[in-house]
């Protein structure tokens, strides 16, 4: 009876597992890598880099510093000519006011002229040197406010200057932008390094994208926010993740080679990518297969 009982066993075992490999996955893929590489932004040794590959940084956190002392010798020197500027401006503002008031002490003059002329008691030639005064004394004002606009233009270049420095500056520090996983690191401490250079390469292993194929027929099946079923492979039979279709390709492409759909026989596929979050065992470039719910 006992030995009855295990043929038994054995062949529903069996039976169940030529079912379960009659029954393919809907697709199969790769979880690729989602990295983002940062560069450095200025030209200069990097004093200080902290990150090691492996290590889990946050957003926003400094982890590099690139030499500045250029810069702010660049910057000392604009300033000191930003103070000599100001003092110019000081001192053509403080002339335009003098011959303002000059010219409204003229003016004045100018109107009691004009009255006493009206009357009799002032000569054609006292109206004729009052008023000249006065053309003078506006001639003069439009020099100097001319000279004040360049003093002005000035100023403003400075100011842009300065502020270009002070951006470059903050530039020199080094500011995580995004949270993750260091995976690779291309540069050392006291290094040289210029704009665009890559520096490190960090990826949010907390959530990977899995790049399927699916054969046409099955676009009826799936839609952008569906979740579906993530399988891989473990030591005891295949572990399963709930995933989300994030993206479905507009093209079709030719089967890759390294990818099996359900129907072989179908030489166009179209690709979808699907975001599944990770306890820490997926990893870049692991196989999975997805089965829709």
């Amino acid at each position: 009876m006992r030995k009855l009982f295990v043929t038994i066993f054995l062949l529903t075992t069996l039976f169940v597992s030529c079912t379960n490999n009659e029954n393919p996955a809907d697709a199969s893929g790769n979880f690729q890598s989602d990295a983002t590489t940062i560069s450095a932004e200025s030209a200069g040794k990097l004093i200080l880099f902290t990150i090691e590959e492996g290590a889990t940084i946050e957003a926003n956190d400094t982890i590099g510093i690139i030499d500045t002392m250029q810069l702010h010798l660049k910057k000392e020197q604009l300033q000191a000519s930003f103070i000599s500027i100001q003092s110019q401006s000081k001192s053509v503002l403080s002339q335009i006011n003098v011959l303002e008031e000059q010219l409204k002490v003229q003016q004045n003059n100018l109107a009691r002229i004009k009255k006493m002329y009206a009357e009799g008691s002032a000569t054609k030639k006292q109206l004729d040197d009052i008023q000249g005064q006065v053309n003078i004394t506006k001639q003069q004002i439009a020099s100097v406010q001319a000279q004040n606009a360049s003093v002005i233009s000035q100023y403003k270049s400075l100011t842009v200057q300065i502020k270009q420095i002070e951006d470059q500056i903050d530039r020199c520090t080094i500011i995580n932008p995004v949270a993750g996983t260091v995976l690779i690191k291309y540069v050392s401490q006291f290094e040289f390094v210029a704009p665009g250079k890559p520096l490190y390469q960090i990826q949010n292993l907390k959530e990977l994208k899995l790049k399927a194929y699916v054969t046409e027929p099955q676009l009826s099946e799936i839609k952008i926010g569906q979740k579906v079923w993530v399988e891989v492979d473990a030591t005891k039979g295949q572990k399963r993740f709930s995933g989300t279709i994030s993206w479905i390709s507009a093209n079709a492409e030719f089967t890759p080679k390294i990818v099996q759909t359900k129907d072989e026989r179908q030489n166009l596929v179209y690709a979808i990518k699907i975001d599944v979050v990770n306890d820490g065992s997926l990893k870049i470039g692991m196989p999975a297969s997805v089965r829709f719910q």
